[in-house]
């Protein structure tokens, strides 16, 4: 069996990337401003949530989590409200660390949400004086954006917030989204113990998030006066969602209100647009959360908002976008992680189950009831998002009454992000990609490739380390998982990728009868590589995976290199063979030793959030060219190895 995710489906051979762009505008065609104000229902009769003081609502709804929820709300009755220090801000443009500011900002953003879960949970008010707390602090502290965005983002281009200005962006969104649920639900309780709690509290909300997001139209992810070729990431709909939450939940004018929502609208538009038909999130599977993950979950509440009268869950784009989560899932926790993804996860369940459950994906629902089999949690890990712990909630006895199952597939090809999965019954997951070097989260990947054996991986992409000032910076493309020599690739005439969207794929071609994709990778590399073809076919067979480089160069000036990224450490002691051992599997990798000459460098993990995944280190294999020649075709065959 193999999907085509695409409208054309009956299109086996592409030869194209698209920009992706499309104006379909879902939206803002599902109704306009008039429509909008008409459907939405006033005084928040839409919260679908019990009341705080519906004591049996709350014991149901909070089901076998309550206790769980008081016992994590419990560690904070004594919590030391932490103060975010003017130099922890100036930290980021000292040393590039956006950690210094963003630990003791999350950790008070931590306690209040788990306090305000338990609280609800309990209902006895014990939790109440510490919610202030929480309350006071952010009110008083200047911004609720970070310090890495605030540098962009405000007119003094400083990472010290600017009392003159607000700054919408991830963080600002989620605080000012967690306030306008705690406001609904305490604000009596907080007028018991002073009126100016709760006023303070809205009127902030209403200055940093209702009046910044209707006064400005620059803040780049909102994409009002988005450039051909312009990026949308998961910033739209992630910021979208929380400011359309606190609209939601805080502004009382119809007229205000209904203009507040209809604007989210045009901007959510600009990332649908922006997405491919086919569904595929180029920023990789980490990110699928952020990206249609907050989509599904703005468009939940949007239906909500409006007693389902504006509802675009029937649009296939919409549940393609949600089925590549399943689809990009190899097994035992290990997923395909192009770009700045993490090759460990799989998603959050209670989402995927919600999403697959609002677009009819019984794929996704499968998939979530086996991910919730392996989770096994007690507690809703809050965060800075209390919305979908209360969706968790709201699901959790559907979810427990799904078949748990993992997606039926030989391939999947995704034919606009040019992304292509292949396996068969012997154990092989290949997944390969072409697309372009100027992607969101873009890494210099375009022709590279992931092989699994039994879910377990072998040739990796290593993802990306931990965020600094560098990562999204004129620097990005010094750090070494980012280099096309750290992935699966070759470097040309001593030549690596080039970021860019000119450099592109071409002559790409699927095959699912065959099992093969290949591409034509010259595009992605300078012209000092002086590369006219590189044409890599990446073919699964029964017994393993066949890779075929086919190359005409312009001249040869450098010996050619074949690099390979791998997890485990290679024996290269056979000439003509390289064996890679893990603890239950084997894989040998065969090359012709009389073209060229193998060598290993280990390649020392520092970095937490790389080694929490592969260990102290992994290994690039270099396959160096003999001979200097303008044309030639390498080939390599990985199968299965014995001890």
């Amino acid at each position: 069996m193999y999907k085509i995710i695409v409208s054309l489906s009956f299109f086996l051979l592409v030869s194209f990337v698209s920009l992706g762009y499309e104006e379909r505008d879902l939206l803002q065609k599902s109704a306009n401003l008039q429509q909008v104000q008409a459907a939405l229902l006033m005084n928040k009769k839409w919260v679908p949530y019990p009341a705080y003081t519906d004591r049996a609502g709350w014991d149901q709804f909070a089901g076998h989590y309550k206790n769980a929820q008081i016992l994590e709300g419990e560690k904070y009755l004594d919590y030391e409200w932490r103060t975010v220090k003017a130099t922890d801000y100036m930290e980021f443009e000292k040393s590039g660390s956006r950690t210094v500011m963003e630990a003791p900002f999350s950790a008070n953003s931590s306690a209040l949400s788990s306090m305000v879960l338990a609280e609800l949970c309990e209902g006895k008010g014990r939790f109440i004086d510490q919610i202030i707390n929480g309350v006071w602090v952010f009110t008083e502290i200047t911004s609720w954006a970070a310090s890495a965005h605030l540098i962009s983002a405000q007119s003094t281009k400083s990472a010290l917030p600017n009392y003159q200005e607000h700054v919408i962006d991830l963080g600002a969104g989620d605080i000012g989204s967690l306030l306008s649920w705690v406001h609904y639900y305490f604000k009596d309780s907080f007028d018991k113990a002073n009126p100016v709690i709760a006023q303070r509290l809205k009127h902030t909300i209403q200055e940093r998030i209702l009046n910044t997001y209707m006064e400005r139209s620059d803040f780049w992810w909102q994409a009002f006066d988005l450039k051909p070729g312009g990026n949308v990431n998961n910033w739209n709909p992630w910021c979208n969602f929380n400011v359309l939450e606190s609209f939601l939940l805080i502004e009382d004018d119809p007229a205000k209100l209904a203009a507040g929502v209809y604007r989210t609208m045009v901007s959510v538009d600009k990332f649908i647009n922006h997405n491919h038909s086919d569904g595929a999130c180029e920023e990789g599977p980490s990110y699928w959360g952020h990206a249609a993950g907050k989509l599904y979950d703005y468009l939940q509440i949007l239906s909500y908002a409006t007693d389902g009268k504006i509802s675009i869950f029937d649009q296939p784009i919409i549940k393609n976008l949600g089925e590549y989560i399943a689809n990009t899932y190899v097994g035992d926790g290990w997923v395909v992680n192009f770009a700045d993804a993490s090759a460990k996860g799989g998603g959050d369940a209670g989402l995927i189950y919600r999403y697959g459950n609002a677009v009819k994906s019984s794929s996704m629902m499968e998939f979530a009831a086996y991910l919730d089999k392996k989770e096994e949690k007690e507690a809703i890990k809050v965060g800075r998002d209390i919305f979908r712990a209360f969706e968790e909630m709201k699901y959790q006895n559907p979810l427990a009454n799904i078949r748990p199952d993992l997606p039926k597939y030989s391939s999947v090809w995704y034919p606009e992000t040019e992304f292509c999965y292949l396996k068969n019954d012997a154990g092989f997951f290949l997944a390969t990609k072409g697309g372009f070097n100027a992607e969101s989260h873009n890494h210099n990947d375009m022709g590279t490739f992931s092989l699994y054996f039994h879910q377990n991986p072998f040739f990796i992409d290593a993802g990306v380390g931990t965020y600094t000032r560098q990562t999204f910076s004129n620097e990005r493309y010094t750090i070494w998982t980012m280099q096309s020599d750290y992935h699966n690739l070759p470097m040309i005439n001593g030549v690596s990728q080039k970021e860019g969207r000119a450099h592109r794929s071409k002559n790409v071609k699927f095959d699912p009868e065959k099992q093969l994709f290949s591409l034509d990778i010259a595009g992605g590399y300078p012209e000092t590589a002086a590369v006219n073809q590189w044409q890599r076919t990446y073919e699964l067979k029964n017994d393993g995976v066949k890779i075929e480089d086919s190359f005409v160069l312009k001249e040869s000036k450098a010996a050619n290199q074949i690099n390979f990224l791998v997890w485990q450490k290679p024996d290269i002691s056979v000439s003509g063979t390289i064996k890679l051992h893990s603890e239950k599997n084997h894989l040998n990798m065969s090359y012709n030793a009389k073209v060229f000459t193998a060598s290993v460098e280990t390649v020392t993990l520092t970095d937490p959030r790389l080694s929490r995944v592969w260990g102290d280190s992994v290994y690039r294999i270099h396959l160096t060219a003999k001979q200097l020649s303008k044309k030639g075709k390498y080939e390599f065959f990985i199968r299965e190895g014995k001890e």
